[in-house]
């Protein structure tokens, strides 16, 4: 198992400063045209955003913590096709997870599915634990998302984060913040992490003004995709094709430093 890093000590003031917001209440927002997208900096870059939006946005707590722990373990087949589709930019692509709330212990498989118009669409079972997948139906869930068996994929990349969620005083989107990602290679045996990248993501109804936005202008931090499981993917194991991620690589590594809030 990965252990997880700790976050900032100066984190946890400034989200006790904010208002929470319930899992109960999150439930009643719906974004039914929704839009996400990606930003990637560093942990003191993120404190400054922290520090100038809170006042517009509530916190999710749930049993008095603001701070979520996840773990996720990504499934591919062996020759990695899920991996090469997304390095190859193939559409539509798929992506097979089972992830862990760790403070309530609970686990889904997930499907998610990005088709040719670039839409992402999700679908997910309850489990009772990463590796009870069969007992819970899993192979009947993926034959009918995926046309797969549970027997024609393995576990490849594990990783273990910390998650802040916030919602905005009009209730018209959700920020995801993870923090203190690492990575463990299922197949190869090697980790690594990344404590100091702050992965934002910005889901909202349609394109409607957004108050991180201005903030995130202001400092130059521009949006940039990061899939957790192509990245874990490409540092961990040295045998896959990745010419197409070394750019992308390069751009999170310079972002993570404490004297480059963009590029």
């Amino acid at each position: 198992m990965v252990e997880s890093g700790a976050y900032s000590l100066q984190l946890l003031p400034l989200l006790e400063q904010m208002q929470p917001i319930t899992l109960d209440q999150m439930h009643s927002i719906r974004l039914m045209n929704r839009t996400d997208t990606k930003f990637v900096t560093n942990l003191q870059c993120f404190l400054q955003i922290l520090e100038r939006i809170r006042a517009a946005y509530y916190v999710q707590e749930i049993d008095r913590l603001r701070v979520a722990d996840y773990q996720t373990i990504y499934w591919d087949l062996p020759d990695h096709r899920f991996y090469a589709m997304h390095h190859n930019g193939k559409y539509p692509r798929q992506k097979v997870r089972v992830r862990t709330y760790c403070d309530s212990d609970i686990s889904f498989l997930e499907v998610k599915q990005k088709n040719n118009r670039r839409r992402t669409n999700k679908v997910r079972m309850m489990v009772p634990a990463p590796d009870r997948l069969t007992e819970a139906g899993g192979d009947s869930f993926l034959k009918e998302h995926l046309r797969l068996r549970l027997s024609d994929l393995q576990p490849v990349v594990m990783n273990r984060f910390h998650r802040v969620t916030l919602v905005n005083k009009e209730k018209t989107e959700r920020l995801t913040v993870d923090l203190d990602l690492r990575f463990r290679n299922l197949e190869t045996g090697e980790e690594t992490d990344m404590d100091n990248l702050v992965i934002i993501e910005l889901k909202r109804d349609g394109y409607v003004a957004s108050p991180i936005l201005s903030v995130l202008r202001d400092l130059r931090v521009r949006p940039l995709g990061f899939s957790k499981y192509c990245v874990g993917s490409v540092l961990t194991n040295g045998t896959l094709k990745k010419n197409r991620f070394k750019r992308r690589i390069h751009d999170i590594r310079k972002r993570m430093q404490t004297n480059n809030y963009s590029l």
